[in-house]
């Protein structure tokens, strides 16, 4: 099993007098179809899951049992996602931003500390950006956790309606079956127009 993420950040922020602790992650930056999710987490004083890290270095079935333990267990979640269409406006990045903001809204009370996997994020407020925070801070691997089986659960669903494509294995990136079909295909309202494997293959259909 990998190593659990640890606590010092929450421990940090709790040793100041910050009661409300958040870690926050999002999934679904690098696909080519499918929206970014984000997801945020409040934990109780000194709570910890065992086995919670990256979600990447996960199993589906023990992201699964981690998923259910936080949302039933924590002080707080929410999550938040920003559509193909807004990230073909926005860009990837601050479409993430603006997922992780809904994520935030949803928890109820506003934190008193932002913790943010990665580079500072635009227009989301006070926070404390942590290069590799799934690996680093607890409560931003249990967000990344709930990001990634929220998400992959989406693309599972929008695989029945699109089942060419593989969305239930690939979860939209672009793997050689994915491209096939969109090749063959074209893209499908859920793909990311502006992204260039996406807008290669619709500049002959425009022509």
């Amino acid at each position: 099993m990998a190593s659990t993420a640890p606590l010092t950040f929450e421990e940090e922020g709790w040793g100041r007098g910050l009661d409300r602790v958040v870690g926050v992650d999002e999934a679904g930056r690098g696909p080519l179809a499918g929206p970014v999710v984000a997801a945020a987490v409040a934990l109780h004083r000194g709570q910890s899951f065992d086995g919670a890290t990256d979600s990447k270095l996960l199993s589906a079935e023990v992201r699964e049992v981690l998923s259910e333990r936080i949302r039933s267990e924590v002080r707080a979640w929410g999550v938040g996602a920003a559509s193909c269409r807004e990230i073909e406006r926005l860009n990837v990045r601050r479409a993430a931003a603006l997922a992780m903001r809904r994520a935030v809204a949803r928890l109820g009370s506003p934190p008193d500390l932002l913790l943010v996997d990665g580079n500072g994020m635009p227009g989301l407020g006070p926070h404390r950006a942590i290069v590799h925070g799934d690996l680093r801070s607890h409560s931003i691997a249990c967000a990344s956790i709930l990001a990634k089986v929220v998400r992959d659960r989406l693309m599972r669903r929008l695989h029945r309606r699109y089942p060419d494509y593989g969305w239930d294995t690939n979860h939209g990136y672009g793997t050689a079956e994915h491209m096939e079909a969109l090749n063959r295909l074209g893209p499908t309202p859920h793909h990311r127009r502006t992204w260039a494997p996406v807008r290669q293959v619709e500049l002959p259909l425009d022509g």
